[in-house]
């Protein structure tokens, strides 16, 4: 009996200590329906461990003011990961990082829909591009830069 209750006891720890970091990050993602380059971020993000759901709106710029986006931040999709908006065509890596460092911001952005970004690709076309670090009063700096 001793050696049952030891076995459930462990199996409760086990379970209890089934961390939020050993779970796929969940993003939701407002994009437009007729949007192929979002749709094509989304399975970036899939391949890359996050739990994706996309969310077809006509209301993205009613969606971006409400996430403290400023038209110089901006781009063509709009998501949340845990308390950060993550806009545009951000590298899953990016979240990763950002999601592991929490620092003190609002979110991260690629302005505009540089070629070559995840879901941007078109052959070996490739712009260079920086990842931004924004904060609530949209103040940003370089989080990443891409040649």
């Amino acid at each position: 009996m001793k050696r049952l209750t030891l076995a459930l006891g462990l199996s409760t720890l086990m379970l209890a200590g089934h961390s939020h970091a050993d779970e796929a990050p969940e993003v939701t993602v407002y994009k437009s329906p007729t949007c192929g380059c979002c749709t094509d971020w989304v399975r970036h993000l899939e391949d890359n461990g996050f739990e994706v759901k996309a969310i077809d709106s006509n209301a993205m710029n009613r969606i971006k003011a409400n996430a403290g986006l400023t038209p110089a931040l901006a781009s063509c999709h709009t998501a949340f990961v845990d308390d950060y908006v993550i806009e545009g065509h951000v590298p899953a890596s990016d979240i990763h990082r950002l999601l592991a460092q929490a620092p003190d911001a609002r979110g991260l952005t690629v302005p505009g829909m540089p070629l070559g970004s995840p879901g941007m690709e078109v052959g070996q076309q490739r712009d260079a591009y920086q990842v931004l670090l924004f904060n609530d009063d949209g103040q940003s700096r370089v989080f990443a830069s891409y040649p």
